[in-house]
This record gives structure tokens, sequence and C-alpha cells, in this order.
């Protein structure tokens, strides 16, 4: 009975994030959406960008704590390529406690760009997005039956969002994901993932993060979103990004690539982002860092070449010198 009350759950969030009648760009595109969807034109939606040097340091922001991410059960889960993007179907056996009451896992999806653009991410920490962005979405269990039920009240969602750059190595954690990814490649259709520890995929300190309310950020963008924003990243090789910007169709043929499936930053307005923890000041962008950095570079190798040239001349001056002492001594002999 549960799993098949889970999966009217999956049935109902994929007609209502998977509708036809909506796009990223183009006629349908999110500048658009309100006219379908009003409540995307509200003054509480998401994503937003996160400016540090405006958000409130909250001491008594409980550590979050998901049970059950590690070990989510035996049976496989359902990877499913919606026309808007990747989405993997997760047990209620996963939940989340740190939060005002108990939310349990329905589904994760990503959000990226497309090949040889930085951005990704719908959040944003200070103008920067990432290359892609990972969302967990939850339903507060203790007040709703149903995750129908609860999109549509206040805080009746909880969604994890973990900004993913690139990296180094293959993180083998999203690799469970990208793998299977060729399966799926048009519109509608499912294949199944063997479960995995879903811990993996979120950042390694869970410690620190930002939490707001907010809005699905794709229609019908109800604002029922309780967010976390974690601050550190999760990290992919290059290679996972092209895969995930390369292989799926927004279309049952391939016409068109599922890419930049991101919602722009919407206004604050009057909502205030809160903090876990004391983000250090600082007075530069990372542009502004990297710049400045290069040039105390450049300015130590001017300092080293200046006292490299001084020390020559003094050195020379030194030499000169005894020389002359020499030279007088052996005057003074033959006199």
């Amino acid at each position: 009975m549960m799993f098949f009350m889970l999966l009217l759950e999956v049935i109902w969030i994929l007609a209502a994030f998977g509708g036809q009648h909506w796009t990223y760009e183009g006629p349908h595109g999110q500048h658009h959406w309100p006219a379908s969807y009003p409540e995307c034109g509200s003054n509480a939606q998401s994503p937003i960008n996160i400016q540090t040097d405006s958000v409130t340091f909250d001491p008594e922001l409980p550590p979050l704590q998901p049970h059950g991410y590690d070990q989510p059960g035996t049976k496989p889960l359902e990877l499913h390529n919606n026309g808007h993007t990747v989405q993997l179907s997760l047990p209620p056996t996963l939940y989340l406690e740190g939060l005002p009451r108990k939310y349990v896992a329905v589904q994760l999806h990503l959000h990226w760009g497309q090949k040889g653009f930085p951005r990704g991410s719908e959040h944003q920490i200070n103008s920067e997005a990432t290359a892609a962005e990972l969302h967990i979405v939850h339903y507060d269990s203790d007040s709703y039956d149903s995750l129908s039920e609860a999109a549509q009240r206040p805080q009746g969602l909880a969604v994890l969002g973990i900004l993913i750059e690139v990296g180094e190595t293959k993180n083998p954690a999203y690799e469970h994901i990208l793998s299977h990814l060729h399966e799926i490649r048009y519109k509608g259709q499912n294949t199944s993932v063997l479960p995995f520890s879903l811990r993996e995929l979120l950042p390694p300190m869970l410690a620190q993060f930002f939490r707001y309310n907010g809005s699905l950020t794709t229609p019908p963008c109800y604002q029922s979103v309780l967010w976390t924003v974690f601050h550190r990243r999760a990290q992919i090789s290059m290679a996972q990004l092209e895969k995930l910007q390369e292989t799926l169709f927004s279309t049952e043929e391939s016409s068109k690539l599922l890419v930049q499936n991101y919602r722009a930053p919407q206004p604050l307005n009057q909502r205030k982002v809160f903090a876990s923890f004391i983000q250090a000041e600082s007075a530069y962008t990372t542009g502004e860092m990297l710049s400045l950095g290069m040039g105390i570079l450049v300015g130590c190798l001017c300092l080293l070449l200046a006292v490299y040239f001084i020390a020559r001349k003094i050195r020379k001056k030194m030499l000169g010198n005894q020389k002359s002492v020499v030279f007088t001594s052996a005057q003074v002999s033959e006199a």
C-alpha cells in the first residue's frame, strides 16, 4: 500500500512538473510562466541570488540530519526523463531531521547549462553560478498525508540545494545516475538504477547552509518550499558534466537537446536569508581576488628582481673596493 501511494505521488508530481505547456525558453519560456501559472509571478519565488553580506546568522539553526541516505534499501530506483530534467524517485525510508517537522524524500533531479558555458545552477552565491545543481525534494509527512496536499501549503515541502562545480576527478556517486543517461535519452523513457549511498551526493560538510522560504523553481511555482542551500559544493568531472549536457533530449525524438534547464534568480523582496555559520568577510569577488593575487605575485617578482640587481651592484662595488685596497697596499710596499 505504501508503495502504491508513493507511485501515485510520483505520478502527480510528474504531471505538475513535466507538463507540455511550459519550457525554459521561447514563447512558453520562464518569462511567460505567470500567464499560465499565476503563482510564478508572486513575491516569494525561487531560486535566488544569495548575497552573503546580507544574510542573517542564526546560531539556533539545528544541524541537518539526513536519515536513510546511506542505505536506501534493496529495491531498484526509477530514473526518468520527463522532458525537463532527469529525475530519480526515492523511497519513503529517506527523511530529514533538523527541520521544524519530519520531511520524507520523494525525488531528486538536476539542473544544468550547455556545453561551453560555465553556468548551469539555479541558485547563485554573490552573483556566481556553478556548473549544475542538484535538488532533493521532501514533503512534510507529520502534517500532510500526501505530497500533492503538502505542495500547496506553507513549508509543506523541503528541498535541499547542492551546487555542483567541476573538479579534477570523477565522482562515483553521481556516476550511479549519469552512467544510465543513455538509457533514457528521450522524453518519457525510464530505467532502473541499483540503490546506492545517496549521502555521497551531498557536500562533505552539512553544517554550513543557507535557509529561506521560497518556491518550486518550475511551474506551478507553489510558494511552499523551505529551502536549504549548502555552502559547500559537490564536484563532478568535466567528462561527467558533458555527459549531462549532451545525452538527453527534451522531446520524444532527437530534435532538441535537454540543456539550460535552469530558472533565473528571482527577487528576494522582503524575505530574509539565514545562515547556519558565520562566513569570513571578504570585500572582494572571486575575480577581484584572482586579480589581487596576480598583482601580489607580480609585485613579489619585481621586488626579488630589484633585490637581485641591488645585491649585484653592492657586490660589484665591494669587489671594486677590495681591488683598490690591494692596489694601494702594493704601492706602499714598493715605496
